[in-house]
């Protein structure tokens, strides 16, 4: 059988579990998972590797497959530049994709039309609960218009079925076939890992055949850097109250690398320096990231350094500052700045910048000075300080 290969979106509502799936299919966790709305801000791409499945009784079998799994940010109507990035995230991730999963979450209640109710003098009443049942319907009719001008295949993943009685799956599984010509409807628990199989065998069989996109060892195009800042994050969600998680962002400001990743000869694995900022809209949500007398913060940096060691393979020297910016979710420029691939050009025009200046002072041409660079083993980065958190 030849190879398949393909990309994969898998897009629905906030808190369906889309992340939760990624990790589940990949076996590892590389999207941060919180149960906080809105974890995902960006769309991250984890590359899975599938070897064939030669036929057997009672089984068709299945192809030698790469499926390039797109996780997206919740599907929602966008209020702040924030909102706009990461909504612009999700129709990037389905510009390319070959498959889209829709994923819903089972548990969540469908809300009819209702008739609308009048009081005695026959004026129009809305409850509270008519209002809220009114804006989950529009949340869902919205999503179902992202799916809805797409061109190809679509899977239904009724997700969390592990909390549902058996006997009200049948009833959901009527309402979204309903809504929209599903190429599948496959019934799964991402968390407990039911169903996962035959939504990767019904995947696999829409995906067109194809040569490799990515290495057979390659797990994700994310760099280690934006791993990291949303380890970071994935902290802040964890640890800190409502209002807070919401209002931040992690930039990664410097990232020194060691020049191996095996044991010196003492034994100990060598450091990777990491200097983080934690950006925050207001002075009182720095009080609280901060903490009294630092110890949030260096909850914050113990927590994340210990995952962040276990990515990397070294050990980890954390500096984390927390800095107010007034409002930023309404700054375009600062929430298109937020984005790893802006950051990774910036890093790459400010090398390009140094060297031309290092170059110039030294008096050589920069092709010259490159391959002086290189035959020094010269150093990206540079910081003295060693401690283990900081907070500003």
């Amino acid at each position: 059988m030849a190879l398949r290969s393909g990309f994969v979106s898998i897009v629905g509502r906030p808190n369906a579990g889309k992340s939760t799936l990624l990790n589940a299919l990949l076996g590892q966790k590389l999207a941060i998972v919180t149960h906080k709305p809105q974890t995902t801000r960006t769309r991250i791409q984890g590359v899975l590797e599938l070897a064939v499945r030669k036929k057997a009784k009672g089984d068709p079998g299945r192809p030698a497959a790469q499926v390039i799994l797109v996780d997206t940010p919740g599907v929602h109507k966008p209020e702040t530049q924030l909102d706009k990035r990461m909504m612009q995230e999700v129709h990037d991730a389905l510009e390319t994709r070959d498959v889209v999963v829709f994923m819903v979450d089972a548990t969540h209640r469908i809300h009819e039309e209702e008739a609308p109710r009048t009081d005695a003098e026959g004026r129009t009443v809305r409850t509270v609960g008519m209002q809220k049942r009114a804006m989950s319907r529009a949340e869902d009719d919205f999503a179902l218009k992202v799916i809805s001008r797409l061109e190809g295949p679509v899977v239904l993943a009724l997700n969390k079925i592990d909390e549902v009685p058996r006997a009200a799956l049948l009833p959901i599984i009527a309402h979204w076939s309903a809504k929209h010509n599903f190429a599948e409807v496959i019934p799964i628990s991402a968390k407990k890992k039911e169903g996962l199989e035959l939504l990767l065998d019904k995947v696999v069989r829409l995906l067109p055949e194809g040569q490799r996109y990515f290495p057979k060892d390659q797990l994700t195009d994310q760099p280690e850097r934006f791993l990291v800042a949303e380890i970071i994050r994935e902290k802040i969600l964890m640890l800190t109250g409502e209002e807070v998680p919401y209002a931040t962002a992690v930039v990664i400001e410097s990232f020194e690398e060691p020049d191996t990743r095996k044991k010196g000869k003492d034994g100990k694995l060598p450091v990777t320096k990491i200097n983080a900022a934690i950006y925050c809209e207001r002075n009182g949500q720095k009080a609280i990231l901060i903490g009294k007398q630092g110890a949030m913060l260096k909850q914050i940096g113990t927590s994340a350094r210990k995952e962040i060691e276990g990515l990397l393979g070294t050990r980890v020297f954390l500096e984390l500052f927390v800095k107010v910016q007034d409002e930023w979710r309404t700054s375009r420029s600062f929430v298109e700045n937020l984005d790893w691939r802006r950051q990774l050009e910036q890093i790459a025009e400010k090398q390009q910048l140094d060297r031309s200046l290092a170059a110039a002072a030294a008096g050589v041409k920069l092709d010259e000075f490159d391959e002086q660079d290189e035959s020094e083993g010269t150093d990206e980065y540079g910081t003295e300080n060693d401690s283990d958190v900081e907070e500003e």
